[in-house]
């Protein structure tokens, strides 16, 4: 690194200058001191290592910035919350410099701009290679936060957006063929992924009884879900909405697209709140199943055939 420890914190500073008026102490003292808000708070924190989440040839530092920013505030949009502050604690290997790492919270500034969020503090530190930690604390108004647990049998399963696109993402970097544009796009959900936070607080207005986040992939999420809610699924593979570069794998357990799944309490409650976020963000909302009782998740083919959906996805410890 070529320049200080407090040298590179006054550059933050500049690079994250304009708090608003709820930030008393911002970042550069011991702590920062923020002015809470009326709801129930929400909480949470996500890692991301070089090595295992990323390879720095492979990204940006801009865009590595605003993904360690959205993978946590679509944690939060997944419990219909609203983020309002980060503090990330950044390690730093020797390989990289203070250009990289003023790129990398400038990524983080324009997510944090995009989704109303300030990051106000923060630790550096030396290491082996790069890690990110970014805790993100949000708001939901009390009582109103949606857990993984409530899912109903009977209720519908739905699923915004599209599957399987960042997974096919890094697969089309990766295979260092030339790129069209549906490649390039695949390639931008995989590096600058997008939170639902307006879309969260949409489905969960009309009657949304359960929800998570994809990050580790449709079928593996899906089992989180049912499991906490004490429930099974039967998931009509056909009415999945894959991405035009994702293959069926990566639809069912590529991870890393953050759309929102989630259970609804009637198909009347399914179209009136895909009505709504088409019109407010066009993002289409796919019904792709039903809530059973029993365990397990079970496939149903266009002809009602039915067989056990293998369970797949991203485990850090797999």
């Amino acid at each position: 690194m070529d320049v200080t420890e407090d040298e590179l914190i006054h550059a933050i500073r500049r690079v994250l200058s304009g708090a608003g008026p709820d930030v008393i102490v911002p970042v550069g003292d011991d702590a920062a001191v923020v002015r809470p808000g009326s709801g129930d708070l929400v909480l949470t924190t996500d890692a991301l290592v070089e090595g295992s989440h990323f390879v720095r040839a492979n990204t940006t530092a801009r865009d590595l910035g605003a993904k360690a920013i959205a993978v946590n505030v679509s944690d939060v949009a997944a419990m219909a919350g609203s983020p309002r502050y980060a503090l990330c604690a950044l390690t730093l290997s020797g390989e990289v410099d203070a250009a990289w790492v003023m790129e990398l919270f400038g990524g983080m500034r324009e997510a944090c701009d995009g989704y109303a969020c300030t990051l106000v503090g923060g630790n550096l530190a030396r290491g082996p290679e790069v890690t990110i930690v970014v805790t993100v604390t949000g708001e939901v108004a009390p009582g109103r936060a949606v857990t993984r647990g409530g899912a109903r049998v009977g209720d519908r399963i739905v699923v915004t957006g599209e599957l399987g696109t960042a997974a096919a993402g890094h697969r089309i970097k990766r295979a260092g063929r030339r790129w069209d544009q549906a490649d390039l796009d695949a390639i931008r959900r995989a590096d600058r992924p997008q939170a639902r936070v307006g879309e969260a607080q949409i489905v969960a207005r009309h009657g949304v009884t359960a929800m998570i986040d994809v990050s580790d992939g449709l079928s593996l999420d899906l089992s989180r879900l049912c499991g906490a809610s004490g429930v099974g699924a039967k998931v009509r593979i056909h009415a999945l909405p894959g991405g035009p570069r994702a293959l069926p794998e990566e639809v069912l357990g590529g991870g890393e697209d953050y759309e929102l799944l989630a259970t609804m309490p009637s198909t009347d409650a399914v179209e009136a709140a895909r009505g709504e976020l088409e019109e407010a963000f066009g993002v289409p909302l796919a019904d792709v199943g039903a809530i059973v009782d029993g365990e397990g998740l079970t496939a149903v083919d266009p002809h009602g055939r039915e067989r056990p959906l293998p369970v797949t996805g991203w485990d850090h410890f797999g």
